[in-house]
């Protein structure tokens, strides 16, 4: 993965999650199974998930991809399919993405 400070291209996803009260070491788990994976995609730049200190519940994303084809194509790993759209969605009481390129 690339150096966050030297990028200049790619496509930017930030994703929030708010995982179910009674959820949220499940999500958790799935979270810690599908991040490596996720990171070794050829078209991922940056790729990071992050836990809320004071609502655990809730998760922060941050993916950087190297275009729109990128992320299409991560949108189709068997990773993608089977953990988050699968297993974690489910489990989730909010799901908010938007997509930023670089200024």
């Amino acid at each position: 993965m690339a150096d966050l400070h030297s990028m200049t291209s790619g496509l930017v996803v930030t994703a929030f999650w708010e995982a179910k009260p009674s959820e949220v070491e499940a999500v958790s788990g799935i979270i810690r199974e599908f991040l490596p994976q996720a990171q070794r995609e050829p078209g991922v730049q940056a790729f990071q998930i992050h836990q809320s200190l004071t609502e655990p519940e809730k998760f922060f994303f941050y993916e950087v991809f190297r275009d729109e084809a990128a992320f299409a194509a991560h949108q189709q790993t068997d990773h993608f399919k089977t953990l988050i759209v699968g297993q974690a969605v489910p489990k989730l009481a909010k799901r908010e993405r938007t997509q930023h390129r670089f200024v």
